[in-house]
């Protein structure tokens, strides 16, 4: 894994990774289910992240560490935790289990803020070598490992890692501040869930509000019936031309039983949606359930 730490370059913002964090949301419904991930539907605790500031090291990063491991399902897997100098945040050694070997950065011995963040990463590489889930590139597998952390209930503790002011540039991780929020909004808009009040970095809460505001637009692109007036409009354009506009996340196709069809990805799940362009319908997604209110 990977640390951004006190440095004089800036953290990247924006979502640069989108395609590549969808995919991942997609593949992860489709390893788990909708089933399975309903049981990830309560994010881990701040309180069970948190460090006593007479605890000792090693027993406080077991603590994290095992209840990191419950929280991802994982309740045959012992994590070794131990710190060294060295570049990245964290790295763990995976293998068959059911012992695994986390060695933390040095610089978490006194910055024990953060270290339940740098775990939670690592973990979630044991979950998905255990599920068998992976990207074929190296960087792309870590931002399937970042949003999954996220998308399962331990990843807000890397966006809350997240600080920059004049002096700071930290973010653990390797997607953007932006990008955490967006993934939390879209596991808040399945589950229900408002993180809001957890964020202790002013700067992750605001980069978690313009990911959220990206998730939200999506509920209102086209052809969903919520699409505002303007977006209709282009997609009707688009419809009589048969052929999407640049940019635009739906595509047209011949139907084989006859007229056009239109192929969409799931606001929720990512799942790709193949509708008759006819007008009102409502579709139920078959991977995450979710029921759209369509005008095709």
């Amino acid at each position: 894994m990977k640390r951004n730490g006190r440095r004089t370059s800036p953290v990247e913002h924006g979502f640069p990774h989108l395609d590549t964090v969808r995919a991942a949301i997609t593949a992860l419904f489709r390893r788990l289910s909708y089933e399975g991930i309903r049981t990830y539907g309560t994010s881990f605790s701040p309180a069970d992240a948190a460090f006593a500031a007479d605890e000792d090291l090693h027993l406080g990063a077991h603590r994290v560490a095992s209840a990191i491991v419950r929280a991802l399902r994982l309740p045959d897997a012992r994590m070794v935790v131990c710190f060294r100098t060295m570049e990245e945040a964290a790295t763990v050694e995976l293998t068959a289990g059911p012992e695994y070997f986390i060695e933390a950065n040095d610089r978490f011995r006194t910055h024990r803020r953060d270290l339940a963040a740098a775990l939670a990463h690592e973990v979630t590489h044991v979950l998905l070598h255990r599920l068998d889930l992976r990207f074929p590139a190296t960087a792309d597998n870590e931002i399937l490992t970042d949003t999954a952390a996220a998308y399962l209930g331990t990843g807000w503790l890397l966006l809350d890692a997240y600080r920059e002011d004049e002096l700071t540039h930290q973010k653990l991780g390797y997607l953007t501040p932006e990008e955490f929020g967006y993934v939390l909004a879209r596991r808040a808009l399945l589950l229900g869930e408002d993180l809001s009040a957890w964020f202790t970095s002013p700067q992750a809460y605001e980069a978690y509000v313009r990911g959220r505001a990206l998730a939200e637009r999506e509920l209102r692109r086209a052809p969903l019936a919520a699409a505002d007036r303007g977006e209709r409009r282009r997609y009707a354009r688009d419809r009589r031309a048969g052929a999407a506009a640049p940019g635009a996340s739906y595509r047209f196709e011949p139907d084989p039983a006859g007229g056009v069809r239109v192929r969409f990805p799931c606001p929720v799940c990512g799942q790709r949606l193949r509708l008759p362009a006819r007008g009102p319908v409502r579709a139920r997604c078959g991977l995450c359930r979710t029921v759209l209110e369509c005008d095709t």
